[in-house]
């Protein structure tokens, strides 16, 4: 169903029990993240703060379960869609064929095509309230993370058009409040905003801009969708809803949002302007992006519903309310990746440690040699696929999402020497682990079932002699081991402790080539001494986010590999770019938000995830703290 504006949406989770109204006053300067991280992280309900020392409710953790995600586009099951988009390029291709199936065809494409969206002349509802002098301190905009730069809208819908085609997008991207009227724009290098951005400097002439928030909640899960450039996202907004967008222009520039939106920001960049200096922000890494320069954006009017609702999110160490985002992604998009790009693919995952480009995993129906190969090298090339840094590929009857039966899978089809394929390529500009801003190694694993042409370099099968390890590995030094893992897995956690010694790593490396792991071990993982070894997920997200594939792995031998998942900025020589710390509350909030849970009414007391975070903490690298204030 249609939902007009998100009051809609509020009464249909609070009629099937997917929300939480907390009545007390809540500060959003680092109180309401605190008690969503807990919330989120628990699979606890969407939460509608109702006293936030503004006039606008805020809304929050609305997609933060399958449940609310398929609720929020109008599905009892997200797969539904993929099948839909399936059948729809079954009909198109249809076409080719008799004059039957045409005829047959045509309701179906004039179907769709009611589905597009159409500019209205009137006002709409999201300009019930006009303010011609707007003041950005009427919302509720979160400071999310103590060593954040400020106040930044979390959730907006950025809508922006090329001047010379016309084409239009709308984007996701974070706005940090500057003064009551202006705001960062962080759109990176990669997005289609700052793309627009730069034909704009062409023509000397300022940059219209129009940001929403709230509306359908549709709205906001297209602005994050991975589609090409140039395809409207209301075009997918309607596709997903059954239902065409209504677009009604702003009051102060010519572009057109959704007529049902909760709040419209309208607007200019001008791209003569010096870009002003944005940031730090808690990301969706778990780690701090650092402070750097984007465009102003300047702000002309605000318009918003008498019952508008405001819509934000958390980021921060994982998991947080994107992966839901992520894991809607997997399903609608599956049938789009197998169609445009590669129809051998029958699934991808993109698990949650890694951040959605860190880690993808991709299982394929494989009918030649060297398939695996070829999809490795065609999705590293593939729209927002440039941007994964580990990438592996499977086949057979493994189950992608079942991690423990997936690396035993990858390891008895893995020749480690002749199917990593390392290359080096763009990645995401949040990526800190790189030697240079935005560019550096990725793997691909070819962990295809191998065919006797695929075979010359055979894969070696391995006596794996659990006791043997644990025997080498309780005599030596400063060893710290997960040997629980050990006995499912020939895989190694180390902890290895950095400070003061910044040959640490390095000596840890040799103690392991030197104790003869080659015949029983696969993989080694080398994390700070900060990290809990049996904290799996922990140490899987500090491995996909502290490494360089092309730099960080290194052969034990021809099928043993040593990953240095540590920070690098107490290696020696150090870092050449500043190095981020975790995202973490502050202990004065964590201790105020669990004096005052049992007054929110919101369940149980749930303790802060922060708790567990704060020894990843580390004073002596380039500390976001320390640096930025």
């Amino acid at each position: 169903m249609p939902f007009t504006g998100l009051s809609d949406f509020i009464a249909l989770l609070e009629k099937k029990d997917e929300l939480h109204r907390i009545k007390p006053f809540v500060d959003p300067v680092l109180e309401i993240t605190e008690i969503t991280d807990r919330i989120t992280k628990s699979g606890g309900k969407a939460l509608l703060f109702e006293n936030t020392g503004t006039d606008f409710p805020l809304l929050i953790n609305a997609f933060g379960s399958d449940k609310r995600m398929a609720l929020a586009l109008g599905r009892d099951d997200l797969t539904e869609t993929g099948n839909e988009i399936e059948s729809l390029f079954d009909t198109l291709t249809a076409t080719r064929g008799k004059m039957f199936e045409k005829l047959t065809a045509i309701p179906r494409l004039l179907r769709i095509s009611g589905l597009l969206p159409s500019r209205i002349n009137r006002k709409g509802s999201c300009q019930q309230v006009i303010h011609k002098d707007p003041d950005m301190s009427i919302l509720p905009v979160l400071k999310c993370w103590p060593h954040d730069g400020g106040r930044f809208i979390t959730l907006p819908v950025v809508h922006t058009v090329h001047p010379l085609t016309g084409r239009t997008n709308a984007g996701m991207y974070r706005m940090q409040i500057l003064n009551k009227n202006t705001t960062a724009m962080h759109w990176q290098r990669h997005k289609t905003g700052a793309a627009h951005f730069e034909e704009w400097k062409k023509t000397g002439k300022r940059m219209p801009v129009s940001v929403t928030l709230g509306g359908d909640p549709v709205y906001t899960y297209a602005a994050t969708a991975p589609l090409p450039e140039n395809i409207d996202e209301y075009i997918l907004a309607g596709f997903l809803r059954k239902k065409k967008v209504k677009l009604v222009k702003c009051v102060t520039n010519d572009l057109f949002v959704p007529y049902d939106a909760d709040i419209v920001i309208e607007g200019y960049v001008d791209p003569a302007e010096e870009l002003v200096m944005e940031g730090p922000f808690g990301d969706h890494t778990g780690f701090y992006s650092l402070a750097d320069r984007y465009p102003a954006f300047h702000i002309t009017c605000m318009t918003h519903r008498v019952d508008a609702i405001y819509p934000a999110t958390i980021v921060g160490i994982p998991p947080q309310e994107d992966a839901w985002l992520t894991r809607a992604t997997e399903k609608i998009f599956l049938t789009p990746l197998r169609i445009a790009l590669q129809p051998e693919i029958l699934d991808f995952h993109m698990p949650d440690a890694g951040v959605a480009h860190n880690l993808v995993i991709v299982k394929i129906n494989k009918t030649y040699p060297g398939q695996g190969k070829k999809v490795i090298s065609s999705l590293f090339g593939a729209g927002q696929m440039m941007f994964t840094k580990y990438l592996a590929v499977v086949s057979g009857d493994t189950d992608i999402r079942k991690y423990r039966d997936l690396l035993l899978y990858i390891f008895n089809n893995t020749n480690f020497r002749s199917d990593f394929l390392f290359a080096s390529g763009p990645l995401d500009v949040l990526d800190h682990s790189s030697d240079n801003f935005s560019i550096g190694g990725k793997l691909g694993i070819d962990a295809t079932v191998k065919m006797p042409e695929e075979l010359s370099g055979k894969i070696t099968d391995h006596e794996f002699n659990e006791e043997a390890v644990l025997n080498y590995l309780k005599d030596l030094p400063g060893i710290v081991i997960n040997a629980n893992l050990l006995r499912e897995l020939p895989v190694v956690v180390t902890g290895v402790k950095q400070a003061g010694d910044v040959m640490a790593v390095e000596k840890a490396r040799e103690i392991f080539k030197k104790a003869g792991m080659a015949n029983n071990l696969r993989f080694i993982l080398a994390v700070d001494d900060g990290v809990d070894v049996h904290d799996l997920f922990t140490v899987a997200w500090q491995i996909l986010g502290n490494t360089d594939p092309r730099r960080d792995i290194s052969f034990i031998s021809d099928n043993t590999v040593f990953i240095d998942g540590t920070i690098k900025a107490f290696r020696k020589g150090g870092f050449p770019r500043r190095w981020p710390n975790v995202v973490c509350s502050a202990e004065d909030i964590i201790k105020k938000i669990d004096q005052e849970w049992a007054s929110l009414e919101i369940g149980p007391f749930i303790p802060s995830p922060s708790r567990k975070s704060l020894n990843l903490l580390h004073k002596g690298s380039d500390e976001v703290a320390a640096a930025d204030g």
